[in-house]
Formats: C-alpha cells, sequence, structure tokens
C-alpha cells in the first residue's frame, strides 16, 4: 500500500516521478480550505511556500511520521512542537546558497542601475533620443556592502562583492574570525553597519530575534544614498518603516525579493515606488536549483516515510 502523502499545492511531474508509486499525494492548500476527511490518515507532509504546521495542526495527523520542507526557510513550522511528538522534521539547506547569493547581487545591481525603469523606459513612446543624463544610477564597484547575517548564503554573496572590489560589513550575533580571514570582511555592530554601509543585504532567517529587525530606527541610521535588499523574508522589515523611509528619502531605494503579506495588496504603496524592486520570491527559482531542491525533500520524505535516519533534518 502506497504511503498516504499531503502537499499544499499539485506537485510538478518531476516530483511526482521522483515520489513513483511508492506514494499516493493529496492535496490540501490551508485552513480556508476546510479540513478534509482524508488528513488523519495522512503520514508525510511535503510542502512548497508557508502554509502554517503547529502543533494543535499536527495533532490532527495522528500517523505523521515526517514533514519535509522545500526549501531552507522553516520558520512556518513549529520546530519545538514537531520534535515533542517525535516528528522529524526535513528541509534544503546548502543547494540554494549560491543561487540565492546570485539573486541578491542580481537585486543590488538592478536598483542601483535604474534597470528596471530603464527597461520600461526603452520600449515606452518616450524613449526616442539618447540622454545621457538620464536614469543616472550609483556605482556598485568599490562601493561599500552590510551583510546582515553571515551565514551560508551571507558568505556567497560577500565572495561575490570580492569580485566588485566592494569592501564588506557583516553584522551576526557574534563575530565570525574565519570567514573574515576567507572572506576579507569587517564584523561591525548593526547600527555601524547600517550607518556605513551603501547596500543592505538582509539574508538571515525569520526567527523571533530577527521579526521587525529593520524598523525605523535602523532605516534613519542608514544614508539618504543607501539600498536596502532584502532577501530573508519579509517579516524581517517592517514594512511600515520603510514606505515612511523611502517617501521621506531617508534611503535611496529598495529592491525586495520578499514581503509580508506574499503577495503584496494591489494597492499596496510599495508597488507603485519608482525607486522600489519587487520580485516574487525568485531567490532560489533556477531550474537546477529547484530541482536539486525537491530531489532532497523527496529523499527526506521517504527517509522518514521509511522510519530512515532524514538526509537533512533540521529538527
Amino acid at each position: 500500500m502506497a504511503y498516504q502523502v499531503l502537499c499544499n499545492v499539485a506537485p510538478s511531474e518531476l516530483v511526482s516521478h521522483m515520489l513513483g508509486e511508492s506514494c499516493q499525494v493529496r492535496i490540501w492548500s490551508g485552513p480556508d480550505a476546510g479540513l478534509p476527511s482524508f488528513l488523519p490518515a495522512i503520514e508525510g507532509l511535503l510542502l512548497y511556500g508557508h502554509l502554517r504546521i503547529d502543533g494543535a495542526f499536527m495533532d490532527r495527523l495522528p500517523r505523521l511520521r515526517v514533514i519535509s520542507n522545500i526549501g531552507v526557510g522553516v520558520d512556518h513550522i513549529d520546530l519545538d512542537a514537531a520534535r515533542q511528538r517525535g516528528i522529524p522534521v526535513g528541509y534544503t539547506p546548502n543547494v540554494l546558497d549560491q543561487t540565492v547569493a546570485d539573486m541578491t547581487f542580481a537585486l543590488i545591481l538592478a536598483v542601483a542601475r535604474n534597470l528596471v525603469p530603464g527597461v520600461r523606459h526603452a520600449r515606452g513612446p518616450d524613449f526616442l533620443h539618447y540622454e545621457p543624463d538620464f536614469l543616472l544610477g550609483c556605482d556598485v564597484h568599490g562601493a561599500t556592502l552590510g551583510i546582515v547575517g553571515l551565514g551560508a548564503i551571507g558568505r556567497q554573496v560577500a565572495r561575490r562583492a570580492r569580485g566588485f572590489d566592494m569592501a564588506v560589513l557583516y553584522h551576526n550575533r557574534r563575530p565570525n574570525p574565519a570567514a573574515e580571514a576567507e572572506l576579507g570582511a569587517s564584523y561591525a555592530t548593526l547600527p555601524e553597519l547600517l550607518s556605513r554601509s551603501d547596500y543592505v543585504t538582509l539574508n538571515v532567517p525569520l526567527t523571533p530575534e530577527t521579526a521587525g529587525l529593520i524598523g525605523r530606527e535602523q532605516l534613519a541610521l542608514m544614508k539618504p544614498t543607501a539600498f536596502l535588499i532584502n532577501m530573508a523574508r519579509g517579516a524581517v522589515v517592517d514594512q511600515g518603516a520603510l514606505v515612511a523611509a523611502l517617501e521621506a528619502g531617508g534611503i535611496a531605494g529598495a529592491a525586495l525579493d520578499v514581503t509580508e503579506p506574499e503577495p503584496l495588496p494591489r494597492d499596496h504603496p510599495l508597488l507603485s515606488m519608482a525607486n522600489v524592486i519587487i520580485t516574487p520570491h525568485l531567490g532560489s527559482a533556477t531550474w537546477q536549483t529547484r530541482r536539486a531542491m525537491k530531489q532532497m525533500a523527496v529523499d527526506n520524505l521517504k527517509a522518514g516515510l521509511e522510519g530512515r535516519p532524514l538526509v537533512n533534518r533540521v529538527a
């Protein structure tokens, strides 16, 4: 008999092939869809996105053996509740680090060099002659980059910054001398990093400590010529404070691959700001990386269903 597996979105053809005939997939998009009768039979969760999985929901699944997340962020899963119930939780670390770092730099370059307004202008009716002083941007090479969160992804961002001859500052809970020696980065307190950086990238996981990490007080420390790039989670930034800072000219612009909520309401002020780039959570969105993430998640799922150790376990 096939294992009963719950997915919150329909799995791709590739994932279905990876699962094979050993798993029967059930689709449930979340509480708004009601509570289907098949929930008590579910033995494994294969999650895309950010469906909230708490202890109360786990208790509705008495046969649950494993939770496998396609992604590295697990802020939507109550890890303590899973540990208390003896349910292993898998995730997909490392395989996406370089891809997310690539996207971080794509956003740095795009917001610094007015890439999106430039594309719109070049395709629009007003581009009839070349104007040498139009849409002037800011240099990236030789600038100071501040990385908030020098973990696996942050370190890859720092490596890329060296190719642009950038001075790199970083902030973690504690200094990392080995990373400093390897990357030529310098530790700074968060206020120091914010006040000295031309570009600030957020590469931290969402935790109770990082929720609202960048708010009105922190944005006020940034240079009026500086840019904020969020590759973490939307809730790391107080978006109301960000809107106010952008409207007041407190910072030069922002590039956001994540928002809170996601997607934003269509009338949200961030969507109409010319100095803001918003992308639809594309951090790990390449064919190669998403395939590797899916394979890792399926391997975690099957291991948990079969009672074997997970390939990559976070709880």
